[in-house]
Protein backbone atom coordinates (compact mmCIF):
# COMPACT_ATOMS: atom_id res chain seq x y z
CA UNK A 1 0.00 0.00 0.00
CA UNK A 2 1.97 3.36 -1.41
CA UNK A 3 1.92 6.44 0.26
CA UNK A 4 -0.13 9.35 -1.51
CA UNK A 5 2.24 11.59 -2.52
CA UNK A 6 2.59 14.61 -0.17
CA UNK A 7 1.42 12.55 2.87
CA UNK A 8 3.49 11.21 5.52
CA UNK A 9 3.43 7.55 6.30
CA UNK A 10 3.79 8.72 10.15
CA UNK A 11 1.37 11.71 10.34
CA UNK A 12 1.25 11.54 14.48
CA UNK A 13 4.85 11.10 14.22
CA UNK A 14 7.48 9.72 16.91
CA UNK A 15 5.18 8.68 20.04
CA UNK A 16 5.53 11.51 22.76
CA UNK A 17 5.89 8.89 25.34
CA UNK A 18 9.51 7.20 23.98
CA UNK A 19 10.65 11.10 23.85
CA UNK A 20 9.91 11.46 27.78
CA UNK A 21 11.88 8.08 28.74
CA UNK A 22 14.99 8.89 27.08
CA UNK A 23 15.04 12.50 28.37
CA UNK A 24 14.44 11.16 31.69
CA UNK A 25 17.09 8.63 31.28
CA UNK A 26 19.19 11.02 30.21
CA UNK A 27 18.84 13.46 33.16
CA UNK A 28 20.29 10.86 34.96
CA UNK A 29 23.27 9.70 33.08
CA UNK A 30 26.13 11.58 35.28
CA UNK A 31 25.11 9.49 38.09
CA UNK A 32 24.61 6.29 36.51
CA UNK A 33 28.28 6.54 35.02
CA UNK A 34 29.22 7.57 38.84
CA UNK A 35 27.36 4.13 39.76
CA UNK A 36 29.16 2.08 37.50
CA UNK A 37 32.53 3.39 38.35
CA UNK A 38 31.82 3.17 41.92
CA UNK A 39 30.78 -0.49 41.39
CA UNK A 40 34.23 -1.35 38.98
CA UNK A 41 36.64 -0.16 41.30
CA UNK A 42 34.90 -1.71 44.60
CA UNK A 43 37.01 -4.38 45.79
CA UNK A 44 33.97 -5.98 47.40
CA UNK A 45 31.80 -5.58 44.98
CA UNK A 46 31.13 -9.33 42.53
CA UNK A 47 33.95 -9.53 40.19
CA UNK A 48 31.26 -10.26 37.06
CA UNK A 49 29.49 -6.79 38.59
CA UNK A 50 32.60 -4.88 38.05
CA UNK A 51 33.64 -6.16 34.90
CA UNK A 52 29.93 -5.55 33.90
CA UNK A 53 30.42 -2.40 34.79
CA UNK A 54 34.12 -1.82 33.57
CA UNK A 55 32.14 -2.83 29.87
CA UNK A 56 29.04 -0.55 30.13
CA UNK A 57 31.54 2.63 30.95
CA UNK A 58 33.49 1.34 27.70
CA UNK A 59 30.74 0.99 25.26
CA UNK A 60 29.51 3.97 26.28
CA UNK A 61 32.80 5.94 25.89
CA UNK A 62 33.96 4.16 22.51
CA UNK A 63 31.39 2.52 21.29
CA UNK A 64 30.72 -1.33 21.35
CA UNK A 65 33.46 -3.18 19.41
CA UNK A 66 32.47 -4.52 15.49
CA UNK A 67 31.41 -8.06 15.43
CA UNK A 68 32.93 -10.11 13.31
CA UNK A 69 31.26 -12.56 11.20
CA UNK A 70 33.43 -15.73 10.94
CA UNK A 71 30.84 -17.55 8.53
CA UNK A 72 31.60 -20.93 10.73
CA UNK A 73 28.45 -23.21 9.28
CA UNK A 74 27.75 -21.31 6.44
CA UNK A 75 28.49 -22.23 3.18
CA UNK A 76 32.19 -22.24 1.48
CA UNK A 77 33.17 -20.85 -1.40
CA UNK A 78 36.35 -21.82 -3.35
CA UNK A 79 37.68 -20.06 -6.46
CA UNK A 80 40.79 -21.49 -8.37
CA UNK A 81 42.25 -18.76 -10.14
CA UNK A 82 45.17 -19.34 -13.31
CA UNK A 83 48.62 -19.21 -11.86
CA UNK A 84 49.68 -15.90 -13.33
CA UNK A 85 52.24 -16.13 -16.35
CA UNK A 86 55.58 -14.94 -15.31
CA UNK A 87 56.72 -13.25 -18.47
CA UNK A 88 55.15 -11.02 -21.08
CA UNK A 89 55.85 -14.02 -23.54
CA UNK A 90 53.85 -16.53 -21.80
CA UNK A 91 50.93 -14.46 -21.67
CA UNK A 92 50.92 -14.00 -25.39
CA UNK A 93 51.23 -17.38 -25.71
CA UNK A 94 48.44 -18.06 -23.49
CA UNK A 95 45.96 -16.04 -25.53
CA UNK A 96 47.15 -17.54 -28.45
CA UNK A 97 45.86 -20.83 -26.72
CA UNK A 98 42.52 -19.01 -26.02
CA UNK A 99 42.05 -17.70 -29.38
CA UNK A 100 42.27 -20.76 -30.40
CA UNK A 101 40.13 -22.16 -28.40
CA UNK A 102 37.61 -19.46 -28.48
CA UNK A 103 37.82 -20.29 -32.32
CA UNK A 104 36.91 -23.68 -32.65
CA UNK A 105 34.50 -23.33 -30.09
CA UNK A 106 33.02 -21.04 -32.17
CA UNK A 107 33.24 -23.05 -35.52
CA UNK A 108 31.58 -25.94 -33.22
CA UNK A 109 28.50 -23.72 -32.57
CA UNK A 110 28.16 -22.64 -36.13
CA UNK A 111 28.32 -26.50 -37.39
CA UNK A 112 25.35 -27.14 -34.86
CA UNK A 113 23.10 -24.02 -35.39
CA UNK A 114 23.80 -25.73 -39.53
CA UNK A 115 22.79 -28.93 -38.22
CA UNK A 116 19.66 -27.74 -36.77
CA UNK A 117 18.41 -25.63 -39.69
Amino acid sequence: MPFVKGESGNPGGRPKVVAEVKELARAHTGKAVETLVSIMTNPKSAPAARVSAANALLDRGYGKPPQHITGEGGPQYVVRLPEPCKTVDEWVTSLGDRSAQTASNGSMAQQESRGSA
